[in-house]
């Protein structure tokens, strides 16, 4: 039996509660141009996972859940049970399969924090101010062998959007886990803070990032060059923070390479670990 007989099947977790976003189009767009470049036959399904409730079962190949608006922090609301069910639905799922096929899991932003709530991995807590633009991020030992970073300089560039942080990370919590932190926020000598957590390796099949690795150069340029956005980002961050993000989204040594990089080597990753054991 050869691997291009079965599709490559993907869910993606829509988190966005309905709100406008770019996330989604990127995440499609990423999806499909991996099955074309790979010559995989790829589908996918989405699941509005805050405003329907809906969640996958476990019979995908791998699953992407994306950021969303608001406090990531539960409050008992049906949707969050039910996603924080599906997190613990699939971590057992592969905990039971020892050397048989497993299920991988891509966490970003909003679903992340909610993991490193649910598994109480760190702290999360509100920003004094919203994180926002494009800004390098270092990768820690962990990180600098982990092959979903390998294709990145250190630090590389990501795109952050965020109130909330990761920070303070429970050591006996990630070692109960098997986690291992993958890297963290710019370094920044002169402010005494903690710097926030940006990627976990939750488990070899489950990882995710604090920033937004979907995001392309392409539609955030058009966002920002948008003169009621241009003005927005103006009044709240200032002329050279607007500037420096049109120089970084123009790189193709930046943003470009961290969206070409990560998600696409997470679902490489995936079909390969799918179906050379689905089909050894």
């Amino acid at each position: 039996m050869t691997t291009n007989q079965r599709q490559f099947r993907i869910a993606i977790l829509d988190m966005y509660n309905g709100h406008e976003n770019e996330g989604m189009r990127c995440i499609k767009k990423i999806i499909t141009a991996f099955g074309e470049r790979e010559s995989v036959p790829v589908e996918f399904t989405v699941f509005d996972a805050r405003r329907k409730l809906e969640v996958p079962g476990m019979d995908f190949d791998a699953y992407i859940s994306t950021g969303g608006p608001g406090n990531p922090s539960p409050v008992g609301e049906a949707w969050e049970k039910k996603f924080f069910g599906f997190l613990d639905q699939l971590f057992n799922f592969n905990l039971k399969r020892q050397n048989r096929t497993k299920k991988h899991l891509f966490l970003i932003c909003h679903s992340f924090q909610m993991a490193c709530i649910h598994w109480q991995l760190a702290a999360v807590s509100k920003r004094r101010k919203t994180s926002f633009g494009t800004f390098p991020v270092h990768k820690t030992s962990a990180g600098r062998k982990d092959a979903l970073l390998s294709g990145l300089s250190d630090p590389f560039w990501i795109v952050d959007s965020r109130d909330f942080q990761v920070t303070q990370a429970n050591q006996a919590a990630f070692d109960s886990l098997g986690a291992k932190l993958l890297c963290l926020e710019k370094i920044r000598p002169h402010v005494p803070l903690d710097r926030a957590i940006m990627a976990i390796r939750f488990s070899n099949e489950v990882v995710g990032t604090q920033f937004h690795p979907e995001a392309d150069a392409e539609g955030m340029l058009r966002y920002f060059l948008n003169e009621d956005k241009k003005k927005a980002i103006v009044a709240a961050h200032g002329e050279a923070k607007y500037e420096d993000m049109i120089a970084h989204l123009n790189d193709p040594d930046k943003i470009s390479m961290t969206e070409s990089v990560i998600i696409p080597a997470f679902l490489k990753n995936a079909y390969h670990k799918t179906f050379e054991l689905a089909y050894a």
